[in-house]
């Protein structure tokens, strides 16, 4: 596709790209936007090397070859800031620029934004289901070893507290939590448990007692006992990871307030996803350790954005593709909220003419790249401003927003477009 619009000139006609949904993932009511920071810090440095222009010129002509040698997007970018909630229709992103440098950034930005985003969103509704409790983000070892970094950092701006990720600490500085697992347990009591205590006081002599122990590795009532004879009524948490999690945690709290560990916090994880942790909303759980669902988007590993051209030279254009139509021209969007700051609606609409809503509002879509460079917050400025964004946006909600059961988008989408 570039080296025909190279060869036949209208690789250099300025165009409109634009990143959205056309619809949210099965059941879910609203989508978090995640990854803004990521594409942004990949785009200044985004070209091809030596080996990759050797590689490329088995396949390509020699024009198209030395575009890429050359290649820097020099163009404009618009779109939802990180953190911001979206639904089906939402300008997410607004990319401007000729048509060759804007559809060599289309794999780059699908793949880093239906990444995160996907996680992200997953995490929100987790987060809004454990109801203030803190989620610790734990599937590194079920996902690839790069998107497992990619993974903490969205599952921290969604909300969680932190990451048993030690990449993602030093990559974008999310908080590093984590227990101790069977394997340490075992190393110590062989096959009959008889050695479990002496593993718990190995662990609080190299971590202190405000370490996590996981007593489930045999019997968990024997477990807790030799958690606190181990360390006293002073230990920071217990975890349980595998039974009926809240009728075990009924029974860890009462024998823990019996022994005196009235401190002593409960953390429980175990193939957890948002309806795992709700259902455990009355039982005496202090956190929750998520894996596997957070890191494959508990049921929608992708956002389902697609990239599309809705503008040539200034001129709208669109699809007729039954089933995938587009909406022609660049765009904006607004969102409509009650005094109370409860929203109800979010309009799209041509760039630079808004329609008029009822009540306030506020528009979404925010500069990012002008000209090629950044012209927003990024690193971990942008990661903190994100997380407040998410927290506020599920705080606008109505109530039947954040249900977990099928069910309409949060707010409609309604198209002012002319």
């Amino acid at each position: 596709m570039l080296a025909a619009a190279l060869r036949d000139g209208t690789a250099g006609r300025q165009t409109g790209f634009e990143m959205f949904a056309r619809r949210l993932p099965e059941a879910r009511r609203y989508g978090v936007v995640a990854g803004t920071d990521r594409f942004l810090a990949a785009l200044p440095g985004f070209g091809f090397d030596d080996a990759a222009l050797s590689l490329l010129s088995q396949f390509l002509d020699p024009e198209t070859v030395r575009f890429l040698a050359d290649f820097r997007f020099r163009g404009d970018i618009d779109g939802y800031p990180e953190g911001e909630l979206y639904f089906a229709g939402s300008p997410v992103l607004s990319v401007h620029g000729t048509f060759a440098e804007c559809i060599v950034l289309e794999t780059l930005l699908l793949s880093i934004f239906n990444h995160d985003t996907a996680i992200a969103s997953a995490a929100a509704r987790m987060v809004s289901a454990a109801g203030g409790r803190p989620l610790i983000e734990m599937g590194s070892r079920r996902t690839h070893e790069q998107a497992a970094v990619a993974a903490a950092r969205a599952a921290y701006l969604a909300g969680f507290a932190g990451t048993s990720n030690l990449e993602a600490h030093r990559s974008f500085g999310v908080p590093v939590l984590g227990t101790s697992a069977h394997a340490f347990t075992l190393l110590h009591a062989g096959a009959g448990g008889d050695g479990e205590l002496a593993a718990f006081r190995s662990q609080i002599a190299a971590q202190g007692l405000d370490t996590t122990l996981l007593v489930d590795t045999f019997d968990v009532a024997t477990g807790v006992a030799n958690a606190v004879a181990a360390a006293g009524p002073g230990l920071g948490a217990v975890r349980i990871d595998s039974g009926e999690l809240g009728m075990l945690a009924h029974q860890v709290r009462e024998q823990l307030d019996r022994l005196g560990a009235t401190g002593t916090k409960i953390v429980v994880s175990g193939d957890l996803d948002e309806f795992a942790i709700a259902a455990l909303r009355a039982a005496p759980v202090d956190s929750y350790g998520v894996g596997t669902a957070l890191v494959t988007g508990s049921g929608a590993p992708t956002a389902g954005f697609v990239y599309k051209l809705v503008e040539v030279d200034g001129a709208p254009v669109h699809k007729r593709s039954t089933g995938k139509e587009t909406a022609g021209g660049r765009k904006q969007a607004l969102r409509a909220a009650r005094p109370s700051g409860t929203v109800v609606e979010e309009v799209v609409y041509p760039t630079g003419h808004p329609p008029a809503v009822d009540g306030p509002a506020r528009v979404l879509t925010v500069p990012l790249v002008r000209g090629g460079e950044l012209v927003t917050e990024t690193a971990a400025t942008a990661l903190a401003a994100a997380r407040e964004r998410v927290a506020a946006g599920l705080e606008s909600l109505p109530w039947e927003g954040l249900k977990l059961a099928h069910g309409e988008p949060a707010i409609p989408t309604r198209l002012a477009l002319g």
